[in-house]
């Protein structure tokens, strides 16, 4: 037999790949039929991300908003949520680094998408495996905390170049440790040009407002 006419294995993860990508488009159409706003928010474990939600769900108690808690195990994260009142659900991906389109969809049952405008979605929590996976969202933003340094876009370059927002989280410990914003930003514009970065503090207020400004021109 020909090599041709060999089953090949990069025709399967081509596959494969396009059919993430196609359970993504119908998300976003989901999304959209709705006018759900759905924010993607990727970083490292401990970076604040439940933090940040749990501040913006408080600072904008108008806004109809929804999460989807992605971990590889627990529901600690979402408990923390539901306290807020806002409707979370939980995917456990049972080992996967990543969530995915189809996981997402899965999720979508579960929240009142009618009843929303905004929907957060929690990544797992790392630098390299979700940027890989389109979810269908409308605006991917990455957290990066001070304690983290300010080299990650030299190590993690994939993740700054496909968000749209980058915030710099903890700042209430930048007096405390080096951590060159400067640097950090020009790193960043080196890869994504288009990306604001932002500098926050969900534990003392200090830049929330940035960060909210930022949200309601994504509502409109």
């Amino acid at each position: 037999m020909s090599e041709q006419g060999t089953p090949g294995r990069i025709p399967v993860v081509e596959k494969l790949l396009t059919a993430n990508e196609q359970v993504a488009a119908d998300n976003r159409d989901y999304f959209a039929a709705r006018h759900v706003t759905v924010i993607n928010i990727m970083a490292s474990p401990g970076a604040g991300k439940t933090t940040l939600l749990l501040a913006t769900i408080e600072a904008l108690p108008e806004r109809r908003i929804g999460v989807i808690e992605g971990d590889v195990a627990s529901q600690i994260d979402a408990e923390k949520i539901a306290e807020t009142g806002a409707p979370v659900v939980q995917i456990n991906t049972g080992g996967a680094c990543h969530l995915d389109a189809p996981m997402i969809r899965r999720a979508l049952p579960a929240l009142p998408l009618d009843d929303l405008e905004m929907v957060f979605v929690e990544n797992v929590g790392n630098l390299i495996c979700p940027v890989s996976f389109d979810l269908g969202q409308s605006y991917n933003v990455a957290l990066l905390s001070i304690p983290e340094g300010d080299d990650k876009p030299y190590k993690y370059p994939g993740i700054f170049e496909a968000v749209d927002l980058v915030i710099v989280t903890k700042w209430d410990l930048h007096p405390y440790l080096d951590f060159d914003l400067d640097r950090f930003t020009e790193l960043v514009h080196g890869l994504n040009p288009d990306a604001p970065v932002l500098c926050l503090s969900a534990k003392t207020g200090e830049g929330l407002r940035d960060w909210l400004h930022w949200l309601e021109a994504r509502l409109g």
